[in-house]
């Protein structure tokens, strides 16, 4: 996802938009610029790839001016070009965008019918366009404003400066996040709070269909009809968080190190460890009563959904239907409205989780968010909100809000099963205690995997094609594990139930196809046994993620075999993420990609 931020202040902007939007390069982007006002013409600076290609340009050509606008491009219309690159500036205009223009083509066609001359591929300029042609017909600038969003249609975050208006940025949101930043005698806004977060602690959110103009003082609302609203300030929390690599070469190394402590976070707001007992966390949703529940997210939140189903059906003997936010959408599901339904992003911004969630409002279900952003769209149009309490994450690959996510369903699912009496107090217990230790097991798998996870990931630099396969809650970890594999690697990677490899798949095995065998000795284990069994008879190279039991039970030749502490059912899809996780990511650096930010790829979704 695209970032913006915009500063009305009472110094030089550049540089300190520029810092700001450093705090954003974890969402991923392809391009970048800042443009002010500066002796009463707006001037810009753009450059492809990163931030440090804007600096230079910026030393080269330093920019002045106390109000500015700046942005982190993802490419969706036009290639990733500096002609390509925001701010878009027309007759006096500059704009920067977020999201989608949906009728984009039909505006351009009457502005080009009009005499406009475009001069990039993106559905952005047809914004700039239009704004330009409304003040040459004569509207003020709010007019031109509030015509402009009324005639668009699409996802957008919008930011606005007007040549002959030096001292204001006008801003509209519809569907990507917007906020607004309150400082001594200048503003701010930004798509992120942690943007903002060097600036200012108090912000507010814009709703969809609000736009504002702001300016040094303070900040007018409005709606799409143009009537003034009021939208509340809050405290951020984004200040209380150093994005620092610290010690590690990546944001993915660090997020991957960080699990046990955070883990142990979010556990605690779930988990009574003194009773052994495990909190709702909220009575906004109440499990006793649901009669089944929906879950839809979207990438690796998905995947860890579909371990919450194994665990909600299995604990609380709750029916679950899980799917894929884009498809989730669209099928037209029959929902009954006494159910409810989950919800889980990390960034709570996700257009497509978003769009889910609305129509499961329409239907009248109860709707939960697990979210790692409190002050998410998904978690304000949430009745019941159940943080993971991650911290923010950088690296654009998912690590520790997958685990984090993971913790929180699991604990949720044993609530539910004490309010629906399918899990009794002893069984409430034991489960707790088995949460209780995932920390400090956590911790113990990172610091002794290491060496064998890197030397396993030097060979697996050279391959082309990876198969991953598990069983139970390991199916859903296989697909995960395929996912970081390709993401950051670009190796391709599937994940399949261990039991489907004879119904395709198994087509694919030969002697230089490493098959990743996640599996525990569990319920399972034997069944997955006989998996690795039609793999080795082929010639593919086993390489085993198990535990102590497991390993000695195991007659097989391997190519490496990892081997985690024996662990209880419940813990173990956080327990033997860890090994998965550091395979990707060590792979990755043996082959020189970039770790945080890997190709094509965003932190944030919020285009459909």
């Amino acid at each position: 996802m695209c970032g913006i931020v915009g500063i009305v202040g009472n110094q030089p902007v550049a540089p300190r938009l520029v810092d700001a939007l450093r705090r954003l390069e974890y969402r991923g982007y392809d391009s970048a610029g800042v443009a002010t006002i500066v002796s009463g013409k707006l001037e810009r600076r753009r450059a492809e790839g990163k931030l440090f290609n804007l600096e230079k340009r910026l030393d080269e050509q330093p920019l002045d001016g106390t109000t500015g606008i700046a942005h982190t491009r993802w490419a969706t219309h036009g290639a990733p070009t500096e002609a390509n690159a925001h701010p878009h500036f027309t007759d006096g205009v500059a704009v920067v965008h977020n999201g989608i223009i949906e009728n984009f083509s039909e505006i351009k066609d009457e502005l080009l019918a009009g005499g406009a001359e475009f001069h990039t591929q993106t559905d952005t300029e047809v914004v700039a366009q239009l704004l330009a042609k409304l003040r040459r017909d004569g509207l003020g600038r709010r007019e031109a404003m509030h015509t402009m969003l009324r005639r668009v249609r699409g996802a957008y975050a919008l930011a606005v400066m007007f040549e002959d208006d030096p001292s204001t940025i006008m801003a509209a949101r519809s569907g990507p996040p917007l906020a607004i930043g309150y400082g001594r005698g200048e503003m701010f806004l930004g798509s992120d709070a942690i943007a903002l977060a060097p600036f200012t602690n108090e912000i507010s959110y814009l709703t969809d269909g609000d736009w504002a103009v702001i300016g040094r003082d303070g900040a007018y609302v409005f709606d799409l009809e143009g009537n003034r609203v009021e939208r509340p300030r809050q405290v951020s929390q984004a200040a209380a968080y150093m994005i620092d690599k610290g010690n590690h070469r990546h944001f993915m190394e660090k997020e991957i190190y960080e699990q046990p402590e955070v883990v142990s976070h979010a556990l605690s707001h779930y988990v009574d460890f003194i009773e052994h007992r495990a909190k709702a966390g909220t009575d906004d949703i109440d499990f006793a009563t649901v009669p089944s529940l929906a879950i839809s997210a979207c990438g690796t939140a998905y995947l860890a959904g579909l371990v919450g189903k194994y665990w909600f059906e299995r604990y609380a003997r709750l029916p679950v239907e899980i799917d894929v936010a884009s498809e989730f959408r669209y099928r037209e599901i029959p929902l009954n409205p006494a159910s409810a339904a989950l919800f889980i992003s990390q960034s709570g911004e996700t257009a497509d989780t978003l769009a889910s969630l609305r129509y499961c409002r329409e239907n009248g279900l109860k709707i939960g968010a697990v979210v790692n952003v409190r002050e998410s769209t998904i978690a304000r149009e949430s009745d019941a909100v159940f943080p993971i309490l991650a911290g923010p994450e950088i690296g654009v690959a998912s690590t520790k809000a997958f685990t984090c996510q993971l913790s929180v369903l699991a604990a949720l699912a044993i609530a539910a099963g004490r309010a629906r009496g399918t899990v009794s107090q002893a069984e409430e217990q034991e489960l707790v205690r088995q949460l209780a230790e995932m920390p400090r097991i956590m911790s113990s798998v990172l610091n002794s995997i290491q060496p064998t996870i890197e030397h396993l990931a030097r060979e697996l630099s050279k391959c082309r094609d990876v198969l991953y396969l598990g069983r139970g809650t390991s199916y859903p970890l296989a697909m995960e594990g395929a996912l970081k594999l390709k993401e950051i690697s670009y190796i391709h990677a599937e994940g399949y139930a261990a039991g489907e490899l004879k119904h395709g798949p198994i087509a694919l095995i030969d002697e230089n196809m490493p098959v990743i065998v996640i599996a525990p000795f569990d319920r399972f284990y034997e069944k997955t046994v006989s998996n690795m069994q039609e793999v080795a008879a082929r010639g593919g190279r086993i390489i085993l993620i198990t535990d102590e039991d497991g390993a000695r039970a195991s007659k097989l030749p391997t190519m490496a075999t990892i081997v985690l502490p024996n662990v209880g059912e419940i813990i173990s899809p956080m327990i033997y993420s860890l090994p998965i996780q550091l395979l990707a990511y060590h792979t990755a650096v043996f082959m020189g990609t970039d770790v945080d930010q890997p190709r094509n790829l965003a932190k944030s979704v919020t285009v459909e």
